[in-house]
């Protein structure tokens, strides 16, 4: 918070932790359309404003190639999270994401995701549409020499066969 802060009236927003929010009549109206707070007239460019272009509170984060992500927690309550796509990891039941405004990772479950099919869509294909899936030893050498970045005959083969692993 700024020294003069209080004449103006703009605060930091308790939810997501975005400067220039204001509070009025008892009620916070926040600038970022990721926040349950937002309010449009607040955000400038109003309600069709791309989540990418807005300034994140802190931390700055303004995810490259983002996709809002709509979820129920287990209070029931309706969230919508900007997350990088890019970001985007899948285990098991649950998907992880880096999100806006700051940037922290976190993991949502799958069966709580509201448009769940749009977000595995996002993701990128590792196989072509159609083709089969690397075998268990397949994958073990094409995630051996990745991780190392080291390569060898078979790896190079395995490559020309699944470019996008």
């Amino acid at each position: 918070m700024g020294f003069l802060d209080w004449v103006t009236g703009k605060i930091e927003c308790p939810s997501c932790g975005t400067k220039g929010a204001s509070e009025e009549g008892g009620q916070i109206r926040c600038p970022n359309p990721a926040c349950a707070y937002f309010a449009s007239g607040l955000a400038g460019g109003g309600a069709t404003q791309q989540p990418a272009q807005v300034a994140f509170g802190k931390g700055g984060f303004a995810p490259a190639g983002s996709m809002a992500m709509h979820y129920r927690n287990f209070q029931g309550q309706e969230r919508t999270f900007i997350a990088e796509i890019a970001s985007a990891r899948r285990d098991k039941n649950h998907i992880s994401v880096q999100v806006a405004p700051k940037g922290t990772r976190i993991v949502l479950s799958r069966d709580r995701i509201q448009n769940l099919s749009e977000v595995e869509n996002a993701f990128p294909q590792r196989v072509a549409p159609g083709q089969a899936w690397p075998t268990p030893r397949e994958r073990q050498i094409l995630n051996y020499h990745k991780e190392r970045k080291s390569t060898s005959p078979l790896y190079e083969s395995l490559r020309a066969k699944y470019p996008n692993w």
